[in-house]
């Protein structure tokens, strides 16, 4: 895979757009309109500004900013820069000028070396005591991984430690899970020849590759230290432990994938691309988690506990022995379900009430961090000539049909200028064939504002007066149009995911748990996970709450594929957690306890290792929030967050409260829907109850009445009609 990815990768620069929306529509008609260079090409800004109190047409500074321009214009591949001074981009109190810098190919064909070539020319205007920043989409750079971000492994691996007691343990899932990270990410560069990636692909796949892997490792390896415990050979052990444990890793690992590629079913190319990207990283962990993790157990052998942490060996000790902390938490809440479950779902209820406040949207420069060259220039433009003028309309009149083009123009012109949150309005530019213009439209709001987006529609809503008047057509785009329109389609597409990811859920635990009830709860439980990580992000991201902690510089708009990403990657870890906890409640049911016995039973054996995953997993996203990059600061948060929230909130405090009150209505599946469903034996029950060192002297599930009849087994009901799956 590292050879592949050496020779065939490039960069993931793909742009997010979305086919069949008027504003990629009108990106295209400039493209087939205009000359190569002349529209639809990126473009940047460069920002000149004075010392305060002075003015960048002093004669001085104006020769340097011209000879600043004109060593731009020497730059590989761009097709034009313009004059500040000859097109009056020039700033009131001329303390600001901006030239527009045109390049011959789109945003994601510029090279390295032509971004390098335009940045260096800024010298000249600095030695003249100009400020020089250089802005727009073609100086955009590519988000990468800091050191900072390793932060997360360390806490995941102190996590690791302190569930283990063993630092040879600790290091192992967290090295298997590297490993996997490295095989996922180089193949993952080395489909980006063939396939468009997006600059946030790789690193999403980083972040869930990472800790879906080391908690694949992990389930595993506590599942081996078990029988290990047992007296079981070590081999004998790992095998067991793959046999069983494995087997729910595979359930789980295959949940997550079809959420995640799943989103194919929005038909958005680059959020299908991602979501792809990273159920490829799943699937690489859990192959990783089959084969490499037994290899090293096999190398471990019987040293597994070897370097024990200090202090933590008198703990594990008693772990296999006395009733752990899980346990006790699961007889506590089965005393008093109904407060428990009142208080979880009121604390999510009132997390989730700034979600009704959620405003999607593209990052812009004014997202970016306050040190970025990017950042500086959209400051600076701001200052100098207003808000709006950072995010430009380009409004093209197409009037191939219309009997008198360029009354066409001047009235479409004139019908904009008149609208309301219009600062400025560009004459119209001719293509040659004079058929077709562009109009720059500056609006008074910046880019992520509402009433920039309430502009966009009123332009859009003089197409019918402007047609019936003029035979033109009117259309709007730019990045700013792009971004709304994005936004829009994203927004409207997230119900039908959102329904195909909630059918899945309720299928698949039909067929774990062979029950209608634990689906519906399971459900409904990662439907107030969803909307109270909506809210959080709103309150933090939107709403500026600790923002200063999280160090946030500029609230804005959640970014627009968040919420449908964050649907199918919360799903999928709310559904491993699920099936960890639940699976051992129903083992201990069929076996003769009862309801809240079996409750209590898999909270002793599945709590512990629920909690560690769950602190690994929010470890490894939080690390991703001391990035720069605020869409990957964001995805890092939202992840972190809804991680805490159901594995704490709904999994260990709802689950058991609504168990405890279904009773055995939990376990309720219709007769004739039992026969129609294969045995999905997802914990390796079976395997653990024909093999005879689990048999013997096997421990009976904690409080478990044998005195009252085990409920039959689907198994011990009926005859086989299909194979386990």
């Amino acid at each position: 895979m590292g050879g592949l990815a050496g020779a065939l990768g490039k960069n993931a620069d793909a742009q997010l757009s979305i086919p069949g929306v008027e504003s990629v529509h009108a990106l295209e008609l400039l493209q087939n309109r205009f000359p190569q260079g002349a529209a639809g090409g990126a473009t940047a800004r460069v920002i000149f500004a004075a010392p305060d109190g002075q003015s960048v047409t002093d004669p001085v500074r104006m020769t340097a900013i011209k000879q600043t321009l004109a060593a731009a214009a020497e730059a590989d591949q761009v097709a034009a820069v313009s004059d500040p001074f000859a097109t009056r981009a020039v700033s009131p109190d001329g303390s600001t000028a901006y030239a527009t810098v045109s390049y011959r190919v789109q945003v994601d064909k510029i090279s390295a070396d032509s971004q390098a070539q335009l940045l260096a020319t800024g010298a000249t205007a600095r030695t003249a005591g100009v400020d020089v920043e250089f802005g727009g989409e073609a100086t955009q750079a590519q988000p990468e991984q800091s050191a900072a971000e390793g932060i997360g492994v360390l806490v995941a691996l102190m996590v690791l430690a302190l569930t283990f007691g063993s630092l040879l343990a600790a290091g192992m899932p967290l090295l298997t899970a590297l490993i996997g990270v490295g095989v996922g990410s180089a193949g993952t560069l080395a489909l980006s020849a063939v396939i468009d990636l997006t600059s946030t692909a790789p690193i999403l796949g980083l972040m869930v590759g990472l800790a879906v892997g080391i908690d694949y490792a992990l389930f595993i390896s506590i599942r081996h230290k078990q029988h290990l415990l047992e007296g079981m050979p070590a081999r004998e052990a790992a095998a067991m432990a793959v046999g069983t444990a494995g087997s729910a890793v595979v359930f789980a690992g295959a949940t997550v994938m079809i959420a995640l590629a799943g989103l194919a079913v929005v038909g958005i190319p680059f959020l299908t691309t991602m979501g792809l990207v990273a159920a490829g990283m799943v699937g690489v962990a859990v192959l990783v988690a089959l084969t490499l993790v037994p290899a090293f157990l096999g190398f471990a052998g019987t040293q597994f506990s070897r370097w024990p942490v200090p202090g933590l060996r008198r703990r594990q000790a008693k772990l296999s022995t006395t009733q752990s902390a899980g346990s006790r938490w699961a007889t506590i809440v089965t005393k008093r379900p109904a407060i428990f479950l009142t208080a979880g779902v009121v604390v999510t209820g009132v997390l989730a009430l700034p979600a009704l406040d959620l405003t999607l949207g593209l990052p812009d420069d004014g997202n970016l961090s306050a040190t970025t060259t990017q950042r500086k220039a959209y400051d600076l433009l701001a200052e100098g000539f207003g808000h709006g003028f950072n995010g430009p309309l380009t409004v093209v009149v197409d009037a191939t049909t219309s009997p008198d083009p360029q009354s066409a123009f001047d009235q479409a012109g004139k019908a904009i200028a008149a609208l309301d949150d219009v600062a400025a309005v560009a004459p119209a530019v001719q293509n040659p064939a004079g058929d077709t213009a562009i109009i720059s439209v500056i609006p008074a709001s910046g880019p992520s504002e509402s009433a920039t987006k309430d502009l966009v529609g009123s332009i859009r809503d003089l197409q019918p007066a402007l047609t019936q008047s003029t035979d033109a057509d009117v259309f709007v785009t730019g990045n700013t149009a792009l971004g709304i329109d994005i936004s829009d389609k994203l927004t409207s597409a997230l119900p039908t995911f959102l329904v195909v990811v909630v059918g899945l859920s309720l299928l698949l635990l039909m067929l774990a748990f062979r029950s209608i009830f634990v689906p519906i709860k399971a459900t409904a439980g990662f439907l107030l996970s969803i909307a109270a990580t909506f809210g959080a992000l709103v309150a933090v991201f939107q709403w500026g709450w600790m923002a200063d902690l999280i160090g946030i510089q500029q609230t804005g708009p959640i970014i627009s594929f968040l919420p449908i990403l964050l649907v199918g990657l919360v799903f999928g870890l709310a559904m491993d957690y699920e099936v960890f906890l639940v699976s051992r409640m129903r083992e201990d049911y069929v076996h003769g306890a009862s309801p809240k016995e079996s409750v209590v039973g898999g909270f002793q054996h599945g709590a512990r290792v629920v909690t560690a995953a769950a602190l690994i997993m929010a470890s490894v996203f939080a690390g991703f929030m001391l990035s720069d990059e605020s869409t990957i600061k964001s995805i890092g948060f939202a992840l972190a967050f809804g991680v805490l929230i159901d594995a704490f909130v709904v999994r260990m405090t709802i689950v058991p409260a609504v168990m405890a009150l279904l009773g055995h209505h939990a376990w309720y599946l219709p007769a004739w829907l039992d026969r129609l469903m294969p045995n999905v034996d997802i914990e390796g029950a079976g395997l653990e109850r024909d093999h005879p060192r689990t048999t013997q002297g096997a421990t009976p599930p904690a409080g478990a009445d044998h005195d009252r009849p085990s409920p039959a087994t689907p198994e011990e009901s009926q005859p086989v009609r299909q194979p386990a799956i």
